[in-house]
């Protein structure tokens, strides 16, 4: 539009495209079908009375259009192929029917905001945390965390990791004032509650359930690191005091006390094996070297 376009002019493009967003994401139609065992009843709808009157004035007219429907369902089915390619553990684990039900709902209740759907999502941990059909797979949100973490990993800046070499070389006055930057692409996280990482690596193995073994993780806390410092993301697991460690590092404190925190939370951490899992991983970017007159003003 020129920059000479009226004001009255310009604000009448802005009620059309509000409408037409306004349409393509709201309409009559039930949006949770999912199957009944799952959904328990659930259904969620679009209630087009809600909606303020300036808004169904203008839409109401781009839904009577036999094409619009049409082009409404290829966003809509368009948002969700995309959700189900960036969360494809949730996906296996609850089958592909559930997963696009429950993604018709969190596409028009947070529809993308921007052109690039390739992290579209980044709301669906949340989402699935408060969904009530999800309340019976209390470690579905966990999974989603997971997928989420690997997308962010995947699309994060290039960079090279540091060289453990770096670190070695540092003398031992040195190394309690050093701090390490994690890795751009580095992602990590500490489950309290569940084997999430267990489940979702499985998950995202794809094994098809009715070859081998019955997949029963042991019923126990877990923690993942993800980076992507080479050619692909790669995915490992990582103890409690392996994250309490990356949580100081990404706070800004030295070894020293990055140290003190990984102990207070696991008294048995081992900093050296935590120090060499996190170096081989390609977990950290660069270091620097505080001076002991940094040390003694901080």
């Amino acid at each position: 539009m020129s920059a000479c376009t009226p004001p009255a002019a310009r604000g009448g493009l802005a009620r059309f495209q509000d409408a037409f967003i306004h349409a393509l994401l709201e309409g009559e139609e039930t949006i949770w079908a999912g199957p009944t065992a799952i959904a328990d009843g659930a259904t969620a709808t679009l209630d087009g009375a809600t909606s303020p009157p300036r808004l169904r004035a203008a839409r109401d007219p781009l839904h009577a259009q036999p094409g619009f429907a049409v082009y409404r369902n290829t966003v809509v089915t368009g948002c969700i192929d995309a959700l189900a390619a960036n969360y494809p553990a949730v996906v296996r684990l609850v089958g592909d029917e559930w997963f696009r039900a429950a993604a018709a709902v969190h596409v028009r209740r947070a529809p993308p905001s921007h052109p690039c759907l390739s992290d579209y999502g980044d709301g669906f941990t949340g989402f699935l945390a408060a969904f009530a059909p999800a309340a019976g797979l209390p470690y579905l949100p966990d999974i989603a965390r997971l997928d989420r973490l690997w997308t962010e990993a995947h699309l994060a800046a290039d960079e090279p990791p540091l060289d453990a070499s770096r670190v070695a070389a540092l003398a031992p006055a040195e190394l309690g004032r050093t701090v390490l930057a994690p890795h751009a692409s580095a992602r990590w996280a500490w489950f309290d509650r569940n084997p999430a990482w267990s489940i979702w690596r499985h998950a995202r193995a794809g094994t098809p359930p009715d070859e081998g073994a019955v997949f029963e993780p042991a019923w126990q806390a877990e923690g993942a690191l993800l980076v992507r410092a080479r050619d692909a993301v790669e995915a490992v697991e990582a103890r409690r005091g392996d994250c309490v460690f990356l949580d100081a590092c990404a706070a800004g404190q030295t070894l020293a006390e990055c140290a003190a925190a990984a102990l207070a939370a696991d008294p048995d951490v081992d900093l050296e094996a935590t120090m060499a899992r996190l170096m081989r991983a390609g977990a950290f970017a660069r270091l620097r070297t505080n001076s002991p007159d940094e040390e003694c003003r901080s």
